[in-house]
């Protein structure tokens, strides 16, 4: 019996000496906002508890244009575009709850709809009327959630890589989402995030390798371990996606540009199709050679084809051209 307790003893010795060299703390928030969060960048209460990261940018009179990323991604993600944009829009992105510097959300929900109502708070405050819609990834999810409660307020939908069809296929994955589906394992995630875990799915999740370098890297992993949006992760992707229907898209009478790169591994090109087929006023641009995160692996085409989208239709105004 003592021979046990004492064998017992060691393994758990063992691993507490392996999650002490193993574990990987949370990052300190006034740290990060001072690398990621200087000028433009402010920080906005939308309701008791819940203080957003946004970057408002461009002339205040100019048509809006609103940028919502995607998973485990934030604000900087939408770089290359705003750099360009702003020159002749007002342009607006921000962190999502759980994301970035924004943080967990306060009520800890993650289900689309309080992306959904958050996004909604975020245009309110800024006192938007009117603007065009981007949402890369799961951003796009939650842009087609908002536009189908409010698309008269809508001048245009863009979806980049977007999830919320119902297909079957399924793209590739990558390991990062492997491991939070594992039991067992993906409670680990909130203590043990290995730089070289994150470096991986990226590496995974785009097909332009000159996008993964060690600084957008150390970005996505830093903020990541920004303190609550780790459980937050956890959280948000326990939860079942919802899938929209062809009837709801019939309805989104909304001018809506489509932009897929055609080796997308999370969210396969059949999705783009799908959309392509029911939304009333579609228009479908493929990228060759190209991932999940068009904006920032073809910049330059991308922010073309979006530009003569926007003066095509839905924004009459030659402003860009």
């Amino acid at each position: 019996m003592r021979r046990l307790l004492k064998i017992l003893g060691v393994i758990a010795a063992i691993l507490v000496i392996a999650f002490l060299i193993f574990r990987t703390p949370d990052t300190d928030p006034a740290e990060m906002r001072a690398k990621y969060g200087g000028e433009p960048s402010q920080y906005v209460e939308l309701e008791p508890g819940l203080t957003v990261h946004l970057r408002d940018e461009g002339p205040r009179d100019a048509p809006a244009i609103v940028l919502v990323h995607g998973s485990g991604a934030d604000l900087h993600t939408w770089q290359p575009w705003v750099e360009d944009l702003r020159e002749d829009y007002r342009v607006i992105r921000f962190d999502q709850i759980g994301h970035g510097l924004t943080g967990p959300a306060p009520d800890g929900q993650y289900e689309n709809s309080s992306f959904a109502a958050d996004l909604g708070l975020v245009v309110d405050s800024l006192g938007l009327e009117q603007f065009v819609l981007v949402g890369s990834s799961m951003g796009g999810r939650v842009a087609v959630s908002y536009a189908l409660e409010n698309q008269e307020r809508l001048t245009g939908l863009v979806l980049i890589g977007a999830s919320g069809a119902p297909v079957t296929e399924t793209g590739s994955g990558n390991l990062a989402y492997s491991i939070v589906a594992t039991p067992g394992i993906r409670n680990l995630v909130k203590y043990i995030t290995p730089r070289s875990v994150i470096e991986k799915s990226m590496q995974q999740s785009v097909s332009n390798q000159d996008l993964v370098t060690p600084k957008q890297v150390d970005r996505y992993w830093e903020l990541l371990r920004y303190p609550g949006n780790r459980a937050a992760a956890l959280e948000r992707l326990s939860i079942p996606r919802n899938q929209y229907s062809a009837e709801q898209m019939s309805g989104l009478d909304v001018p809506s540009l489509l932009m897929w790169g055609e080796e997308d591994a999370l969210v396969p090109v059949s999705v783009g199709n799908w959309y392509a087929e029911h939304l009333p006023d579609a228009q479908l641009v493929l990228y060759p050679a190209i991932g999940h995160l068009p904006h920032e692996e073809t910049a330059q085409a991308s922010l073309a084809d979006f530009r003569k989208w926007l003066v095509s239709g839905p924004l009459t105004t030659e402003t860009g051209e």
